[in-house]
């Protein structure tokens, strides 16, 4: 773990009377300045639709953000009442520990792709995305995809100020990630079951896995999706298209959000 958020383990920790006092400490003042930050996101990014994508590294985030991307006129198009502006117009905020492997793949879709490297930090955090959001022309975008840190402990903790946390589970980690790390699929509003093409491959238990997904997360949507075939892709546009529709009626019920956008 990053040791700077207070996740560091017992063995981490140099013998100590105190030590245990100090890390919850630490930890709930971070997270109550992070909370503060995340609110002010959360205003600042009010006349968009906010993603913060989440799941363990190789699950398959930013080939789906790819997707998303390509695919933004498909959203559009989702919503049966058409109150989508055309064409949708979206910004990326990537998070990684090093390099930008991922901006640079993204930005080949011609969206605006900003980097943050994260170095010894497994998450990203309320204020990194602000100073990240600040790099981008917010006025005129309608969707905000937050990529975070490949990670299933840490960055559940961190609220960005985002309007959705979609959380990726690959056919290929195996049913029983859900059992594993509860409280990153317990914050979620959205489950996505990816790599769905290679389940036969693997050997995937389609059915343990949903239910240990309704067992430790009965408030979240799950899609089953694969990013590579198409599969699935359908029915979580819809999810999305909704969600945007639904934050641009807020926008155009408050003039001076209207005007903004």
């Amino acid at each position: 773990m990053c040791g700077n958020c207070g996740c560091q383990t017992d063995a981490d920790i140099k013998p100590s009377a105190t030590a245990p006092t100090r890390v919850l400490q630490l930890q709930q003042n971070l997270l109550t300045q992070n909370d503060r930050r995340a609110e002010r996101n959360r205003a600042l990014f009010r006349h968009l639709l906010t993603l913060n994508i989440l799941a363990s590294p190789g699950a398959g985030k930013t080939t789906l953000v790819q997707s998303l991307l390509r695919d933004r006129a498909l959203i559009a198009e989702s919503d049966p009442m058409h109150h989508h502006p055309t064409p949708l117009q979206a910004g990326v905020i990537v998070g990684d520990l090093a390099s930008d492997r991922d901006a640079q793949r993204l930005r080949q879709s011609g969206v605006p792709v900003v980097q943050i490297n994260t170095g010894e930090l497994c998450h990203l955090d309320a204020d990194s995305v602000t100073q990240a959001a600040q790099q981008l022309d917010l006025a005129h975008l309608h969707l905000l995809i937050i990529e975070n840190v490949g990670n299933l402990v840490c960055p559940a903790a961190f609220d960005l100020g985002e309007d959705l946390r979609l959380v990726l589970m690959s056919v290929t980690e195996g049913e029983d990630k859900p059992l594993k790390y509860p409280t990153m699929f317990k914050s979620a509003h959205a489950i996505i079951l990816s790599k769905i093409d290679l389940a036969e491959v693997v050997g995937f238990n389609r059915e343990e896995a949903l239910h240990n997904l309704h067992l430790i997360a009965p408030q979240a949507l799950i899609f089953e999706l694969s990013a590579t075939t198409g599969a699935g892709l359908p029915s979580f546009y819809a999810y999305l298209g909704q969600a945007i529709a639904q934050c641009r009626e807020k926008t155009m019920a408050q003039p001076g959000l209207a005007n903004s956008s």
